[in-house]
């Protein structure tokens, strides 16, 4: 896998919606469902443009009309990985459960947990066969407005940092490859780590 930093003009980083389809891009020739990369917004600043970091699994192009590498990307080498490794991380997530909707109670709709104890336990779930958490802190972001076709919409996300120990190293490197949660398309599952 790769790991790169992208640069998106203002245009599109306006909206959250655009942010995925400038970084499809990135990648020509690809099947719109094989998407294989997974990015998280690091900055963004109002009329200058936003910057992400992209996981992908293959490299990416260096510059396209909106969004450019800003750093060289880096091979990102996950098969060291061993039963026991401490880890530093970093994950950006739509924290959501599915319940059923009131009015309609065929219908499911998902709604964000807002109690940080739910969200710590929404972690250590997704985590379950993979990695347990020893430490974590978490940082309630702004959030996510956007417009997709004549729609609004809006996402609630949380950045969780901490540490946390490798239990299955096979388990966790899909967890990785694969993101954690929803709204992947909005920046959010993207896992990354550091030795402690």
């Amino acid at each position: 896998m790769y790991l790169s930093k992208v640069q998106l003009d203002w245009s599109a980083s306006r909206n959250p919606y655009e942010w995925h389809r400038a970084l499809w891009q990135l990648f020509p020739n690809r099947p719109d469902d094989a998407r294989d990369f997974l990015f998280r917004m690091e900055q963004l600043q109002a009329g200058k443009g936003a910057v992400l970091l992209l996981q992908s699994a293959i490299p990416p192009l260096e510059s396209i009309a909106n969004a450019s590498l800003i750093a060289p990307t880096k091979m990102l080498n996950l098969s060291k990985l061993s039963t026991g490794q401490a880890l530093r991380f970093r994950l950006t997530a739509n924290v959501i459960k599915t319940i059923r909707d009131q009015k309609n109670p065929e219908k499911r709709v998902r709604v964000p947990l807002v109690r940080e104890d739910e969200q710590q336990a929404w972690l250590a779930r997704k985590l379950e066969g993979a990695a347990t958490l020893d430490e974590v802190t978490l940082q309630k972001n702004a959030p996510l407005l956007f417009r997709r076709g004549g729609s609004a919409g809006k996402l609630v996300t949380v950045t969780f940092d901490g540490i946390l120990t490798v239990t299955n190293p096979e388990v966790f490197r899909n967890l990785v490859a694969n993101g954690i949660g929803a709204a992947k398309s909005f920046g959010c599952g993207l896992l990354t780590m550091a030795r402690t």
